[in-house]
């Protein structure tokens, strides 16, 4: 392993209620098969092309996206076309469902959008940044506000993403919407995310990537 970091933009999505208990293994594969589908679906969708994004990290009821720093894909598209369409197909796919079916292979995700420096080894990648990230997607009150809500999928971004992204409004994005509801500690440090409700609009197809 080089001692050196390479910057990205980080992504991790986590399904609600994996282990319940009508989640047989069948239904878990079935459900693992969706999300990393759901996924590649929507990148493709709002132009996000695999070239620019490293080899999905499997998170066993979840997955880690790690997409490289090039200019044709600023980290504002991820939160305001991306995460979108990610629920809107959500949201198409449980209504698809029939409604025996429902309890067992509805899918509801949690996910957090971060950046920052990582490291790469044969098993993987780690780092403060990727702590973070999970630290966030796995908190607890994430974890509430899905259950409260009857969206497909609730987002989490860090403070990081917050000032620099979200609270200038690029691209059409509402600081409004994001709530700083959740804190974690990591390193010895108190962090803070915030928390965004995607409205479920019409499906958001590629646009020409123009640079934020």
């Amino acid at each position: 392993m080089s001692g050196n970091p390479v910057h990205r933009s980080i992504l991790a999505v986590d399904l609600e209620n994996s282990t319940g208990a009508f989640r047989t293994n069948p239904i878990k594969e079935a459900l693992r098969s969706q999300i990393y589908g759901q996924l590649k679906e929507a990148m493709a969708r709002t132009g996000i092309d695999d070239r620019w994004c490293d080899p999905f990290e499997d998170r066993g009821d979840g997955v880690l996206a790690l997409f490289q720093p090039v200019d044709e894909l600023p980290k504002t598209y991820l939160l305001s076309r991306l995460v979108p369409r990610l629920a809107r197909q959500l949201a198409d796919y449980n209504e698809a469902l029939p409604a025996a079916e429902r309890l067992s292979r509805s899918m509801r995700l949690r996910a957090v959008v971060h950046a920052g420096e990582i490291h790469q080894d044969e098993n993987g990648p780690f780092g403060e940044a990727i702590d973070l990230a999970c630290r966030l997607l796995d908190a607890p009150k994430l974890k509430k506000c899905l259950r409260m809500s009857s969206a497909p999928l609730v987002l989490v971004v860090s403070e990081d993403i917050y000032w620099g992204i979200v609270k200038h409004g690029y691209d059409g994005i509402c600081p409004a919407e994001y709530r700083p509801d959740v804190r974690v500690s990591v390193a010895a440090r108190r962090r803070q995310g915030f928390v965004h409700v995607p409205e479920i609009s019409a499906a958001i197809e590629s646009r020409p990537m123009a640079i934020a």
